[in-house]
């Protein structure tokens, strides 16, 4: 069950992304495009979650799963807010920082053995420096960064910025709503995709 409730919230986040990319298509707004790698970032890392329980972890599906769950999802969320803000600087900082992250994830040692289909302890797996605390900086921005222009401009998308702030809220506070685990973790991913998807396509 596990496996499948992963496997459904790759599918629905995979999904979502194809069709913000079809609004990027359509448009040509940067905003966009940021959201929709944030978007994917949430499938792969998703994806990641079905796979290991259904198989059982691994360190790369290990890498995988922290590169796009724990160091990307959250800063692409915060560049596409400050795009969207007319704050052009972020498309370029945010390109580096992607870099940085996946150089990050993929040079990164990691500790001790990987078994079971339970998601692993990071601190068990991860130093603190360099990539947990890169993963809690960007966290941070990217948090701050939706949530500071969600308010800047509520008066103008109320709808859309509150669907988006509470897709935010629901990412990160997860296992607090939902419970640890897979299934939980799942849920509570899927969750925050249908959520950060209403708020980016409403116009109000």
């Amino acid at each position: 069950m596990d496996a499948l409730l992963a496997f459904a919230a790759a599918v629905l986040s995979f999904r979502l992304t194809g069709l913000l990319l079809g609004r990027w298509r359509a448009r040509r707004a940067p905003e966009l495009l940021a959201w929709s790698a944030a978007l994917g970032a949430f499938a792969f890392a998703s994806a990641a979650l079905a796979w290991s329980a259904a198989a059982g972890w691994s360190s790369p599906a290990f890498r995988v799963y922290y590169l796009f769950g724990a160091l990307l999802t959250a800063p692409l969320l915060g560049v596409g807010s400050l795009l969207l803000s007319g704050r052009r600087w972020a498309g370029p900082v945010g390109l580096v920082y992607a870099g940085l992250a996946v150089g990050l994830a993929a040079a990164a040692p990691l500790k001790g053995t990987f078994s079971g289909t339970e998601i692993p302890d990071t601190a068990a797996h991860l130093a603190f420096v360099p990539v947990r605390v890169v993963a809690v900086a960007g966290n941070a921005f990217g948090t701050l960064a939706v949530i500071g222009v969600a308010l800047a401009t509520l008066r103008r998308r109320p709808l859309g910025n509150a669907l988006i702030v509470a897709g935010v809220a629901v990412a990160a506070a997860g296992s607090a709503l939902f419970g640890v685990g897979a299934a939980q973790t799942a849920v509570s991913l899927a969750a925050a995709a249908a959520l950060l998807y209403a708020g980016f396509v409403v116009r109000r």
